[in-house]
């Protein structure tokens, strides 16, 4: 009887399930009959793989949001925990998750799982307290961003540079003119995108603060000027967006849900929570400024953790602030609205920020990250069978 490869694969949020999904199909196309169990999204399901539990339901952001969601996470570990040694997988591909995988790496490094890790932890930022468990417990680290691939290299680890994944997905499918147009947006005004986030948390911390900058900006500009769009991500239910807009019922403001990148790209500004959604406006060329905002005791902690001197993804990559970021008691309608309106007035000032960001595409390598990742994974099972000959 022909043994197929069974693989066990856990993420977890929105992001992280796109690239599993996209890194299994891959894998089916280099390994028929390749079997998927484990723990992340509805985007992973429908590539096949047998979900023990949907973790992008319950995605949190800080410190103090996972300890709510503690006994959650602790039965789902358990249950993978039990999946694994009952089915004893080829491999274990970890995405992402740090919080939740990084302990899991370590369990199954313990049960003799190879362990490849896709999209690394950002140890760089947290500092490097981490790297021993990741040398003990993870056999091969893939990374999609390029200084990634120095950094452990230097530190022992077996690492793989793949590009980043957000170059195959992050396109705009149609026109400025036929995004305006649906949005029911004039094609004439200047048009500022606000994107909240993609989790409840965020766009109850972020919306408000965006709306009132929104607000700010519209009472300083004319009229036929600017308008302002929100870039709604189907995971945050509509009723949380369409109770804050009331609030401003003068405010020329549209909510589009699932066109993200059609947004971004349509629109001359954007205000950004900061994560996933800051790369993907600069591979855009979208000008921008990132937001952010959580609970003051997860602030505190994330202060005492942090070793680098911004959060916004295209200014680390960057090695420099390009885009400006509003950060927890900085995050204030007045100061964002006093920074945007000298943009929105001067064109050749957004220009400039577009010239800048125009450089982060190029860095993170070519398109087919997914593709260069199953190619990495499949050498890496090679090398497995390899050795037990």
């Amino acid at each position: 009887m022909e043994k197929h490869t069974q693989i066990l694969i856990v993420c977890g949020e929105a992001s992280g399930d796109h690239h599993a999904a996209a890194l299994a199909r891959c894998l089916r196309e280099r390994l028929p009959g390749v079997r998927f169990f484990g723990a992340g999204g509805p985007k992973l399901k429908a590539e096949g793989a047998e979900l023990l539990f949907d973790l992008t339901s319950i995605a949190v952001v800080g410190f103090l949001e996972v300890l709510k969601h503690l006994p959650t996470f602790k039965k789902v570990f358990t249950h993978i925990l039990r999946e694994t040694e009952k089915r004893r997988p080829d491999l274990a591909i970890l995405i992402d998750y740090p919080g939740f995988n990084m302990a899991l790496a370590k369990e199954l490094k313990k049960r003799g799982i190879p362990v490849i890790y896709y999209i690394s932890p950002q140890i760089w930022a947290w500092g490097k307290e981490r790297i021993k468990a990741i040398r003990r417990d993870v056999d091969k680290m893939l990374v999609i961003l390029p200084f990634e691939k120095e950094f452990y290299s230097r530190e022992g680890v077996d690492v793989s540079f793949v590009g980043h994944p957000a170059l195959d997905s992050v396109k705009p499918s149609v026109t400025r003119e036929a995004f305006l147009a649906v949005a029911g947006l004039h094609q004439k005004k200047l048009t500022v995108a606000l994107l909240p986030g993609s989790r409840r948390k965020e766009v109850s911390s972020l919306l408000p603060v965006m709306l009132e900058s929104a607000a700010l900006i519209n009472d300083y500009l004319p009229p036929e000027k600017v308008q302002f769009v929100i870039l709604r991500s189907p995971s945050v239910p509509e009723h949380m967006f369409t109770g804050m807009c009331r609030a401003y019922p003068r405010l020329p403001v549209k909510t589009v849900s699932g066109r993200a990148y059609d947004g971004i790209a349509a629109s001359d500004f954007c205000l950004v929570c900061s994560g996933t959604a800051t790369l993907e406006t600069g591979i855009i060329g979208t000008p921008m400024f990132i937001l952010y905002k959580v609970h003051p005791l997860t602030w505190l902690y994330m202060r005492l953790m942090i070793k680098i001197p911004f959060i916004g993804l295209v200014n680390i990559i960057k090695g420099r602030k390009v885009a400006e970021e509003f950060i927890q008691f900085d995050c204030a309608a007045e100061k964002i609205a006093d920074a945007t309106l000298p943009l929105l007035r001067d064109g050749e000032k957004l220009q400039a920020l577009r010239d800048e960001l125009a450089e982060i595409k190029g860095m993170l390598g070519e398109p087919g990250a997914s593709s260069r990742a199953a190619d990495a994974v499949v050498e890496f099972l090679a090398h497995l069978d390899r050795t037990r000959i």
